[in-house]
């Protein structure tokens, strides 16, 4: 109970400092707003630019490993032109690893061309992203159906020409009617229709699903042969659940496609094994920068705002001089003056941290099409917490003198 009763006393001493001279403590309170603004303005902005790049990157999958001629991120001593002599991936390949791999839920060969142009009569839409997939490309990467099916395994292994269109094609195509079953051409060749993609907008990097459509691979084959300067495949494999950091299945690819290449025990890979979390983490660690330069560009604020409230809490502990002696002269301990004190300087920071918690939530407000910024529950702990250490450090000084007076002489003071 003498704790909930030290608390209210601190709350209203804290109340009581802020009446007093509103002036003089909105401005000490200002560096710890600031400080507490753009640290917390900061993180909610990486955390936001982070979650949409990581759902940006959500196409290419998750627990997915890709085989492909070419690395995603190139090694710094290795000679470039090394890459050139590298074998692409082919179907042989393929077959071999979606019959050889047990510690796979998936395996897909898929071909990209992009700049694609697709008509319906007098309608047509370019820049198109034509995508050759085989019958495991939904196992492997996000294709969300709205209307319509997939591909069936005849159809992929018939090369029929059906196609599974995204939401602007489908739009702009066919305004005012269902697409699912009606024809669209390419290349001058019919397809038709047979699912229609949700929409999903535009990726922080500029792709998007709504203007991708996907064939059979082997119909892809038929319209853009294979060639020496031909376009290139990849095969994705999504890994096992149970498969911690995908090693097992690492191990296994590459052994299978050493031996398919026969390569000898002391020849280097010809291949690639690309793998999205290696994206992700380069954008972890380029956000933890940004995050760094936050806790910096606020640290000075709050250095100042800490120097301003432990100003408030000297000037405190004189005018209360008087209460503080007649307080121990009444049988108040040592320990409830330092805790009186420390609470009023942790309650005179959480108001500076808050009013600069409620400005970032202030901003999340703003209607933004490019980004969704979203104030999470973590930065506003990190907010508060914050707060509460710099109330502490500030107030300690000044609560560690007010409880150690002498009550006879504290009396005495005016």
């Amino acid at each position: 109970m003498i704790y909930l009763r030290l608390v209210l006393e601190s709350f209203r001493f804290a109340v009581e400092a802020l009446r007093a001279n509103v002036l003089r403590t909105l401005l000490s309170l200002l560096g710890v707003t600031i400080g507490i603004f753009s640290i917390i303005s900061v993180f909610t902005i990486v955390d936001s630019l982070e979650r949409n790049v990581r759902t940006s990157m959500s196409f290419i999958g998750e627990d997915v490993i890709y085989v492909e001629k070419w690395p995603w991120i190139f090694e710094g001593n290795y000679p470039w032109w090394r890459y050139f002599k590298r074998p692409a991936p082919n179907l042989r390949e393929f077959r071999a690893l979606e019959k050889r791999l047990t510690h796979q839920q998936g395996v897909s060969i898929f071909w990209n061309k992009g700049g694609a142009t697709l008509k319906n009569r007098s309608n047509s839409i370019s820049d198109i992203n034509i995508q050759g997939v085989s019958f495991g490309f939904n196992k492997v990467s996000d294709v969300p159906v709205e209307t319509g099916r997939y591909f069936t395994p005849q159809e992929i292994e018939g090369g029929r020409n059906v196609a599974l269109i995204g939401a602007d094609i489908a739009s702009d195509l066919f305004p005012g009617q269902n697409p699912v079953g009606r024809d669209l051409k390419l290349k001058g060749l019919r397809f038709r229709v047979v699912g229609i993609m949700e929409r999903q907008g535009e990726n922080m990097f500029g792709a998007s699903n709504d203007k991708n459509a996907l064939i059979p691979y082997t119909a892809f084959m038929r319209i853009y042969p294979a060639g020496p300067n031909g376009l290139e495949p990849s095969i994705a494999v999504k890994g096992l659940e149970t498969d911690i950091g995908l090693l097992d299945l690492e191990y296994e690819i590459r052994g299978v496609m050493r031996s398919l290449r026969s390569l000898k025990p002391r020849d280097e890979d010809n291949f690639a094994l690309n793998r999205p979390e290696l994206l992700a983490d380069m954008v972890t660690g380029l956000f933890d920068v940004v995050g760094l330069a936050g806790w910096v560009i606020g640290g000075f604020s709050i250095l100042v705002g800490g120097f301003g409230i432990a100003n408030i809490m000297f000037v405190s502990v004189k005018e209360r001089t008087n209460i503080i002696g007649i307080q121990k002269s009444l049988g108040a301990k040592n320990f409830f003056i330092l805790f009186q004190f420390l609470f009023e300087a942790i309650f005179l920071s959480l108001i500076g941290g808050g009013v600069g918690i409620l400005l970032v939530f202030l901003i999340t407000l703003v209607p933004q099409d490019a980004l969704e910024i979203v104030l999470s529950l973590n930065n506003i702990v990190l907010g508060l917490s914050v707060s509460v250490v710099i109330g502490l450090l500030s107030g300690i000084i000044p609560a560690v003198l007010a409880s150690n007076l002498d009550p006879v002489i504290a009396i005495r003071s005016k």
